[in-house]
């Protein structure tokens, strides 16, 4: 294999192919980076048996081939080479690679690539077209939810339900629930998966494309891809059932709160500086009089109080709740004014993103001694 190319292009290639290589790889051909070379143009993959990543850039091929090198080495020579142009050149006999840019040259050994388990494209049971933009907003709007403890896997996942002509988003920590509908142009069929988190952070962080660009997903019943600009990643999924969160979403509520959405989260982020040093982060909302008196106490640290104005429907009521699964949710919601729903101290409440029908939040409250 010989191939010259832009230095920047191969380097956000290996940067972003290095993100699927894990800390501890299970075997040492894991811990590197796969490029290939056809047809004038590389391919670059990073794969760890769960997530799979390519990313694709043109080159000068004056012989196609293959090469395994360690990500670690390869992605730090070529962000020190001096030039803005980088050849390799790789003798299968010795299983070298040469690597030259202006005056610098380096020799890097190439581990077995025929062994290499390279990412591959599938056509899987169902594909769907949406616009990156869409797909940001679904995705923003749910992982955050999710839960952080590696011991609840089923639930450290995004249930992704496609249903015809929509794509239904749910995350969960059992103490609170946000979905987020996605509609499509087209409609297709059924299926129901439960995608890892983390993978959709990843996702949601390079779909940043200036302008709106199409992202092909392709779905089926152990893995999820999508495919855009020069990239493609692909995951396995999360086993097992996700539990019906419809069940959870309260039908009516007897108390209707409308807040100014900046002036309540600035609040309760305030006011939650006390609670955090709790093991809950708990603060009391007391709504009645036209505002929502926002407390938080800590004996060891302090105390805080603090107002803002409300329109309140139906009775008044005290309510309490972990601050930051408050917080969380008002920093995913983008419209100027929400409405919070109440029915008891102790059952669950909804926060409703006023003009936005395909998002759902829904918290539980928790018990305190007052």
């Amino acid at each position: 294999m010989k191939i010259t190319c832009a230095k920047n292009e191969l380097l956000s290639a290996l940067r972003f192919s290095s993100k699927a290589i894990s800390s501890k790889p299970q075997t040492p051909l894991l811990s590197a980076l796969y490029l290939s070379v056809e047809n004038g143009i590389a391919e670059v993959h990073g794969n760890n048996n769960e997530t799979g990543l390519i990313a694709t850039l043109p080159v000068e091929m004056e012989e196609k081939g293959s090469i395994a090198i360690v990500g670690r080495y390869f992605q730090e020579v070529v962000t020190k080479l001096p030039g803005e142009e980088v050849t390799i050149d790789y003798d299968f006999h010795t299983k070298i690679a040469h690597i030259t840019s202006a005056q610098a040259d380096f020799r890097l050994l190439s581990m077995e690539p025929k062994s290499y388990p390279t990412v591959k494209r599938f056509e899987g049971n169902l594909t769907f077209t949406a616009k990156d933009t869409d797909l940001r907003e679904a995705i923003k709007k749910t992982v955050f939810a999710c839960a952080a403890d590696p011991n609840r896997p089923l639930f450290t996942g995004v249930s992704v339900q496609v249903r015809n002509d929509k794509v239904i988003w749910a995350a969960t920590n059992s103490h609170r629930l946000a979905v987020n509908t996605l509609h499509l142009e087209e409609p297709t069929t059924t299926i129901n998966m439960i995608v890892p988190g983390r993978f959709l952070q990843d996702v949601y962080h390079n779909l940043s494309s200036d302008v709106p660009i199409d992202v092909k997903v392709t779905c089926s019943y152990n893995s999820m891809s999508f495919e855009f600009d020069n990239v493609f990643m692909t995951t396995r999924l999360l086993e097992g059932t996700f539990p019906d969160f419809n069940r959870v979403i309260p039908a009516e509520f007897a108390t209707k709160v409308h807040m100014d959405t900046a002036d309540f989260r600035a609040a309760v982020d305030r006011v939650s500086l006390i609670a955090r040093s709790s093991e809950y982060n708990i603060i009391l909302l007391d709504f009645e009089q036209d505002k929502v008196m926002i407390s938080s106490m800590n004996q060891e640290v302090g105390q805080a109080n603090e107002d803002v104005s409300a329109e309140i429907e139906g009775p008044n009521i005290s309510i309490a709740f972990n601050s930051q699964y408050i917080v969380d949710a008002l920093k995913n919601i983008d419209s100027k004014t929400i409405t919070f729903c109440m029915n008891q101290p102790l059952t669950a409440a909804r926060i409703i993103e006023d003009g936005v029908d395909d998002f759902v939040y829904v918290v539980t409250p928790v018990r305190t001694a007052r």
